[in-house]
């Protein structure tokens, strides 16, 4: 195989392995006749992500002497290709060109920078061979369809801070909100609880149908939305009820890009026997980058009115314990006026929760306590 790049679209490939670099450690290159994949699976099989590049985003693509016939999947570490295309400022000033080969007899991929004033880098990396790999996940039978340019999930998303692991979607008819969750173990007291909320017309597509509520790792979404966002694509969100995966998507004439990321079950949604339903990796089949293997559709749970007293981990990338809620739903009740202003107010609307204000919950226990005693 052997591909030329000439300039933004250098820097676009850098960035879909800056995007792939928060999954997983290794990268898969799949030369295919519809283009150049680039695939990446963590080690838990909780999080899935591939970009596909046609023919056309190339200066020149060619498969070698056997075009269309099937070629070698090469297998790199993410941290030798990675340094390659660490600083994309760098790239879009000095580099001209960048040429891609994949040298079967001695499993080298060769990497060349032409940069300006003559300059020429060459990088040899060794790959290994291996199956192309893609998640099993059935996108047309999700119940929940959102899409919305890259920019407003992107406003959403940054109010969280980075060390936030997960994040809960829900979706009702009236709104969509993103809101932080808590890992077991925390001093939820000294916390500070994001919910950011957006109205359905906010949305380029919005289709319901079923509520729910579902919490992922947010890691692995920030390099997907940052890659939308800079090329100002819209991005597609499938996904169902708890414990489904959800899928996050960008598409263009000349690149797809999808995110698959397992979820978070109510343990109040299952029996003691019924296993928690994982995020599926199967061997590529001849499909697009965006589309994936049929599965059968399970039933949608109802989202709940209030925070579930518990929940139980399922195949999170961050593989902790998850611990009682019961502080969550009492805040809940307690800030449930506030709740009804803002979903009446702007279509657009945020709250912010400050859980390090013990002192003011506790003076309304006491409050509540004191007027119970005289009505009585």
């Amino acid at each position: 195989m052997n591909c030329v790049l000439e300039g933004n679209a250098v820097k676009a490939f850098g960035k879909a392995i800056h995007s792939l670099s928060r999954i997983g450690d290794e990268l898969c290159l799949d030369p295919m006749s519809k283009g150049l994949a680039l695939r990446s699976v963590n080690s838990a099989h909780s999080a899935y992500a591939c970009f596909l590049f046609s023919p056309m985003f190339f200066q020149k693509y060619n498969l070698g002497p056997e075009q269309g016939s099937e070629t070698v999947q090469c297998k790199l570490l993410m941290k030798s290709i990675l340094p390659l295309f660490r600083c994309l400022a760098t790239i879009e000033r000095s580099v001209e060109r960048c040429q891609i080969q994949i040298n079967t007899p001695n499993d080298r991929v060769k990497i060349q920078f032409f940069c300006r004033h003559g300059i020429t880098k060459t990088h040899d990396l060794c790959f290994e061979e291996s199956e192309a790999l893609q998640a099993v996940f059935a996108s047309h039978l999700c119940p929940n369809v959102l899409k919305a340019p890259a920019r407003v999930l992107g406003e959403m998303v940054k109010h969280f801070p980075v060390s936030q692991e997960e994040i809960t979607l829900s979706i009702t008819p009236l709104r969509v909100s993103l809101r932080n969750y808590f890992e077991g173990g925390n001093d939820h007291m000294k916390i500070m609880y994001t919910e950011m909320s957006l109205h359905p017309d906010e949305f380029d597509y919005f289709q319901i149908g079923v509520e729910s509520d579902i919490t992922f790792c947010l890691k692995e979404l920030r390099g997907l939305l940052s890659f939308a966002e800079s090329h100002c694509l819209p991005v597609s969100v499938h996904f169902g009820a708890a414990g489904k995966p959800v899928c996050f998507s960008v598409e263009d004439m000349i690149l797809e890009a999808t995110v698959v990321l397992s979820t978070l079950i109510d343990s109040e949604s299952r029996g003691p026997s019924q296993p928690a339903e994982t995020l599926t990796v199967a061997p590529r089949t001849p499909t697009r980058c965006a589309d994936v293997v049929p599965e059968s559709p399970g039933e949608a749970d109802c989202r709940k009115a209030a925070v579930p007293a518990g929940m139980e981990l399922v195949a999170s990338s961050q593989g902790s314990p998850i611990a009682d809620s019961a502080l969550l739903l009492l805040l809940h009740h307690l800030s449930e006026p506030h709740y009804q202003e803002r979903a009446n107010s702007t279509p657009a609307s945020s709250s912010f929760i400050d859980l390090y204000t013990q002192t003011y919950i506790q003076t309304r226990f006491k409050g509540f306590e004191a007027s119970g005693r005289k009505s009585s």
